[in-house]
Protein backbone atom coordinates (compact mmCIF):
# COMPACT_ATOMS: atom_id res chain seq x y z
CA UNK A 1 0.00 0.00 0.00
CA UNK A 2 2.79 2.00 0.59
CA UNK A 3 4.61 2.70 -2.39
CA UNK A 4 5.81 6.38 -2.43
CA UNK A 5 8.99 7.41 -0.93
CA UNK A 6 8.13 10.92 -1.22
CA UNK A 7 6.21 12.29 1.91
CA UNK A 8 2.13 11.64 0.64
CA UNK A 9 -0.11 15.17 1.02
CA UNK A 10 -2.17 13.69 3.10
CA UNK A 11 0.68 13.07 5.52
CA UNK A 12 1.94 16.50 5.52
CA UNK A 13 -1.45 17.91 6.25
CA UNK A 14 -2.06 15.30 9.19
CA UNK A 15 1.91 16.45 10.41
CA UNK A 16 0.99 20.16 10.12
CA UNK A 17 -2.82 19.44 12.39
CA UNK A 18 -0.62 17.77 14.82
CA UNK A 19 1.81 20.32 15.01
CA UNK A 20 -0.60 22.60 15.58
CA UNK A 21 -2.22 20.67 18.16
CA UNK A 22 1.50 20.24 20.28
CA UNK A 23 1.94 23.85 19.55
CA UNK A 24 -1.00 25.04 20.92
CA UNK A 25 -0.64 22.59 24.16
CA UNK A 26 2.37 24.62 24.54
CA UNK A 27 0.77 27.64 24.62
CA UNK A 28 -1.99 26.20 27.18
CA UNK A 29 0.41 25.04 29.30
CA UNK A 30 3.04 27.72 29.45
CA UNK A 31 1.16 31.20 29.35
CA UNK A 32 1.24 32.85 32.81
CA UNK A 33 -2.46 34.40 33.57
CA UNK A 34 -1.38 37.64 35.69
CA UNK A 35 -4.63 39.65 35.39
CA UNK A 36 -8.31 39.62 33.97
CA UNK A 37 -6.67 41.21 31.16
CA UNK A 38 -4.45 38.39 30.23
CA UNK A 39 -7.44 36.18 30.04
CA UNK A 40 -8.27 37.60 27.31
CA UNK A 41 -5.14 37.59 25.25
CA UNK A 42 -5.14 33.61 25.89
CA UNK A 43 -8.19 33.23 24.11
CA UNK A 44 -7.31 35.53 21.54
CA UNK A 45 -4.33 33.11 20.92
CA UNK A 46 -6.39 30.03 21.18
CA UNK A 47 -8.70 30.90 19.17
CA UNK A 48 -5.95 31.14 16.38
CA UNK A 49 -4.81 27.91 16.91
CA UNK A 50 -8.15 26.67 16.75
CA UNK A 51 -8.63 28.70 13.46
CA UNK A 52 -5.54 27.65 11.86
CA UNK A 53 -6.33 23.76 12.98
CA UNK A 54 -9.75 24.45 10.46
CA UNK A 55 -7.99 25.22 7.51
CA UNK A 56 -5.90 22.52 7.53
CA UNK A 57 -9.01 20.56 7.95
CA UNK A 58 -10.82 21.63 5.60
CA UNK A 59 -8.06 21.76 2.57
CA UNK A 60 -7.64 18.21 3.91
CA UNK A 61 -11.33 17.52 3.05
CA UNK A 62 -11.38 19.49 -0.18
CA UNK A 63 -8.09 17.09 -1.07
CA UNK A 64 -10.06 13.76 -0.41
CA UNK A 65 -12.70 14.54 -2.32
CA UNK A 66 -10.60 15.08 -5.44
CA UNK A 67 -8.27 12.15 -4.57
CA UNK A 68 -9.45 8.64 -5.82
CA UNK A 69 -6.25 7.06 -4.25
CA UNK A 70 -4.66 7.54 -0.73
CA UNK A 71 -2.22 6.51 1.16
CA UNK A 72 -4.39 4.82 3.89
CA UNK A 73 -8.29 4.89 4.04
CA UNK A 74 -9.98 8.30 3.76
CA UNK A 75 -12.44 7.74 6.35
CA UNK A 76 -9.28 7.08 8.73
CA UNK A 77 -7.67 10.18 7.00
CA UNK A 78 -10.53 12.45 8.25
CA UNK A 79 -11.40 10.61 11.50
CA UNK A 80 -7.44 11.31 12.86
CA UNK A 81 -7.86 14.58 12.13
CA UNK A 82 -11.42 15.68 13.54
CA UNK A 83 -10.18 13.67 16.77
CA UNK A 84 -7.11 15.89 16.69
CA UNK A 85 -9.42 19.01 15.76
CA UNK A 86 -11.24 17.84 19.10
CA UNK A 87 -8.38 18.54 21.50
CA UNK A 88 -7.76 21.24 20.14
CA UNK A 89 -11.36 22.42 20.87
CA UNK A 90 -11.82 21.11 23.88
CA UNK A 91 -8.20 23.40 24.67
CA UNK A 92 -10.14 26.24 23.03
CA UNK A 93 -13.07 25.67 25.36
CA UNK A 94 -11.29 25.68 28.45
CA UNK A 95 -9.30 28.65 27.78
CA UNK A 96 -12.96 30.34 27.11
CA UNK A 97 -14.34 29.14 30.13
CA UNK A 98 -11.31 31.00 31.98
CA UNK A 99 -11.96 34.19 30.66
CA UNK A 100 -15.94 33.95 31.45
CA UNK A 101 -15.29 33.23 34.77
CA UNK A 102 -12.58 35.78 35.02
CA UNK A 103 -10.41 33.03 36.72
CA UNK A 104 -6.63 34.61 37.18
CA UNK A 105 -5.59 31.42 38.92
CA UNK A 106 -4.89 28.25 38.60
CA UNK A 107 -5.06 25.43 40.95
CA UNK A 108 -2.37 22.26 41.38
CA UNK A 109 -5.13 20.07 39.96
CA UNK A 110 -5.54 22.45 36.90
CA UNK A 111 -1.57 22.71 36.54
CA UNK A 112 -1.38 18.35 36.61
CA UNK A 113 -4.14 18.15 33.57
CA UNK A 114 -2.54 20.62 31.96
CA UNK A 115 0.89 18.77 31.99
CA UNK A 116 -0.96 15.41 30.96
CA UNK A 117 -2.35 17.16 28.08
CA UNK A 118 0.80 18.64 26.90
CA UNK A 119 2.33 15.23 27.43
CA UNK A 120 -0.23 13.47 24.94
CA UNK A 121 0.06 15.91 22.43
CA UNK A 122 3.90 15.60 22.14
CA UNK A 123 2.77 11.25 22.01
CA UNK A 124 0.65 12.47 19.22
CA UNK A 125 2.67 14.70 17.00
CA UNK A 126 5.34 11.70 17.36
CA UNK A 127 2.85 9.63 16.39
CA UNK A 128 1.83 11.02 13.80
CA UNK A 129 5.25 11.93 12.53
CA UNK A 130 5.95 7.74 12.18
CA UNK A 131 2.67 7.39 10.66
CA UNK A 132 4.30 9.98 7.66
CA UNK A 133 7.31 7.82 7.48
CA UNK A 134 5.21 4.83 7.51
CA UNK A 135 6.63 3.46 10.16
CA UNK A 136 3.32 2.56 12.13
CA UNK A 137 4.36 -0.53 14.07
CA UNK A 138 6.29 2.14 16.42
CA UNK A 139 3.49 4.27 16.95
CA UNK A 140 2.46 1.88 19.56
CA UNK A 141 4.73 2.86 22.17
CA UNK A 142 3.53 6.43 21.83
CA UNK A 143 -0.52 5.33 21.99
CA UNK A 144 0.39 3.60 25.21
CA UNK A 145 1.53 6.49 26.58
CA UNK A 146 -1.71 8.70 25.50
CA UNK A 147 -3.64 5.57 27.17
CA UNK A 148 -1.68 6.00 30.64
CA UNK A 149 -1.99 9.82 30.94
CA UNK A 150 -5.68 9.87 30.11
CA UNK A 151 -6.14 7.09 32.60
CA UNK A 152 -4.11 9.47 35.30
CA UNK A 153 -6.58 12.19 34.25
CA UNK A 154 -9.77 10.01 35.27
CA UNK A 155 -7.94 9.45 38.89
CA UNK A 156 -6.90 13.19 39.08
CA UNK A 157 -11.00 13.85 38.32
CA UNK A 158 -12.00 12.06 41.24
CA UNK A 159 -9.18 12.93 43.66
CA UNK A 160 -10.30 16.87 42.00
CA UNK A 161 -13.73 16.73 42.39
CA UNK A 162 -13.55 15.24 46.10
CA UNK A 163 -11.32 17.64 47.34
CA UNK A 164 -13.66 20.32 46.23
CA UNK A 165 -16.29 19.42 47.56
CA UNK A 166 -14.22 18.81 51.00
CA UNK A 167 -13.07 22.43 51.04
CA UNK A 168 -14.86 24.68 48.74
CA UNK A 169 -17.63 26.19 50.15
CA UNK A 170 -19.37 28.75 47.66
CA UNK A 171 -21.69 26.87 45.30
CA UNK A 172 -20.75 29.14 42.83
CA UNK A 173 -16.92 28.38 42.76
CA UNK A 174 -17.72 24.59 43.17
CA UNK A 175 -19.53 24.87 39.87
CA UNK A 176 -17.42 26.81 38.03
CA UNK A 177 -14.38 24.80 39.02
CA UNK A 178 -16.37 21.29 38.40
CA UNK A 179 -16.83 22.14 34.68
CA UNK A 180 -13.23 23.39 34.48
CA UNK A 181 -12.16 20.01 36.06
CA UNK A 182 -14.61 18.12 33.76
CA UNK A 183 -13.75 19.99 30.53
CA UNK A 184 -9.68 19.10 31.35
CA UNK A 185 -10.52 15.79 31.58
CA UNK A 186 -12.63 15.43 28.41
CA UNK A 187 -9.75 16.85 26.55
CA UNK A 188 -7.31 14.05 27.77
CA UNK A 189 -10.49 11.36 26.55
CA UNK A 190 -10.37 13.29 23.01
CA UNK A 191 -6.77 12.47 23.15
CA UNK A 192 -7.10 8.95 23.90
CA UNK A 193 -9.88 8.80 20.75
CA UNK A 194 -6.45 9.50 19.06
CA UNK A 195 -5.01 7.41 20.07
CA UNK A 196 -7.73 4.51 19.56
CA UNK A 197 -7.70 6.35 15.87
CA UNK A 198 -3.82 5.11 15.36
CA UNK A 199 -4.56 1.35 16.72
CA UNK A 200 -7.07 1.03 14.24
CA UNK A 201 -4.63 2.36 11.25
CA UNK A 202 -2.34 0.37 12.85
CA UNK A 203 -4.33 -2.92 12.39
CA UNK A 204 -5.34 -2.00 9.14
CA UNK A 205 -2.11 -1.46 7.51
CA UNK A 206 0.87 -2.89 9.33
Amino acid sequence: MFTNKKKDPFFEMLSAISANVKDAADYFVQYKIKNVSDLKEFSVEMKRYENKGDDIIHELIVALNKSFITPIEREDILELAMKMDDVLDGMEQCVARFEMYSFTETDEYMTTYADYIHKCSIEIYEAIELLSSKKLLDMRKHTIKINEYESNCDELLRVSIKQLFAKEKDPIKIIQLKELYEILEEISDFCEDVADTLETIIMRNA
